[in-house]
């Protein structure tokens, strides 16, 4: 504490002396047990948000949601470690602002100096923040290319977006294919959630890498489960893609991230991870149980779609109106 005070007392003439005065001050076993305690909150409270995250959004919830694939993992070691360089880059210009308030206030210096620049200070601040940001850039673009190379994958899952609902589809199974609807909250039963759960989830396995294919039919929608690290657009006219590769059981619960109309809150997204067994079997039954039903997207689709428009919502033929539009 000593060596602080004697380096915020001392002058720096013609501000020559800035860097190391900064140094030393910043230097001092005192900064240095304050930052690890900075260091040690700000782990605690990443801790704390890992116990809140899960696979939907809870109130008041802290945090991301729990990574369930190897792309979201990534995504979350990029996102600490972007905390780690902002994190210190705002206690540097923090103490950066504390420093010069003190040393060079206007009681310490009535008669300000004529320094006009400092080329040490001036190349610093050039070149410092470059590498920074090319230290960011790099792990960046890895990711961005990781997230984007679609793996060897195990099979295919088509989705086209709807006003409002979903379509799965299964190419390499035959062709299954299905509507994914909201329940509306009449029908919903004990367990059920208001404005999430869906007639149809999608099921996939656990552990095996799945090409998701995207496509719209109207406006575009957002395909987005962000315990997978995943958001592909459904665009009229174009095919995206992505993958990912569900590491652990479980129901993913999200709504469509893209504003779509009068009834873009009413399109959730439900993927159902399950194990290969469990898998089988529900493919077996999904083939008999959808191949006796409707054709996706025919009358019983529409009609839940309009209904999802409950009291107080546009009228159907308002619906079909804004539909055409």
């Amino acid at each position: 504490m000593a060596r602080l005070r004697k380096s915020l007392s001392q002058g720096v003439p013609g501000g020559q002396g800035v860097p190391g005065g900064i140094v030393r001050a910043l230097a001092t076993p005192r900064a240095l047990r304050v930052a690890g305690i900075l260091a040690l909150a700000l782990i605690g409270i990443a801790a704390a948000g890992a116990v809140a995250w899960a696979n939907e959004p809870h109130p008041w919830q802290f945090g991301m949601q729990a990574p369930a694939t190897p792309v979201k993992e990534r995504i979350h070691a990029f996102h600490n470690e972007l905390l780690v360089i902002i994190f210190l880059i705002t206690i540097f210009v923090l103490g950066l602002l504390v420093y010069v308030m003190v040393r060079f206030n206007a009681k310490r210096h009535p008669v300000p100096t004529r320094t006009s620049h400092n080329p040490v200070i001036e190349v610093l601040w050039t070149i410092v923040p470059v590498v920074i940001l090319v230290a960011i850039a790099i792990p960046s673009f890895k990711l961005m290319y990781y997230m984007d190379e679609v793996q060897n994958a195990d099979m295919t899952v088509k989705v086209t977006g709807h006003q409002w609902y979903w379509t799965y589809e299964y190419p390499d199974q035959g062709g299954l294919t299905f509507d994914s609807n909201i329940i509306q909250d009449k029908d919903l039963k004990p367990g059920q959630k208001r404005l999430l759960d869906v007639d149809n989830p999608l099921v996939v396995p656990v552990g095996a890498t799945v090409r998701v294919q995207v496509a719209g039919t109207d406006v575009i929608h957002s395909w987005y489960v962000p315990s997978f690290g995943v958001q592909e657009y459904a665009v009229v006219g174009r095919l995206n893609e992505t993958w990912f590769q569900v590491e652990h059981e479980g129901t993913y619960y999200v709504e469509c991230n893209q504003i779509c109309g009068v009834n873009h809150a009413f399109m959730p997204i439900v993927v159902k991870a399950v194990a290969k067994g469990d898998f089988d079997k529900w493919l077996g039954d999904a083939k008999k149980q959808f191949a006796a039903a409707p054709a996706p997207g025919g009358a019983d689709a529409n009609a839940t779609v309009i209904a999802a428009a409950a009291d107080g919502k546009p009228a159907p033929e308002k619906l079909a109106a804004g539909a055409q539009e």
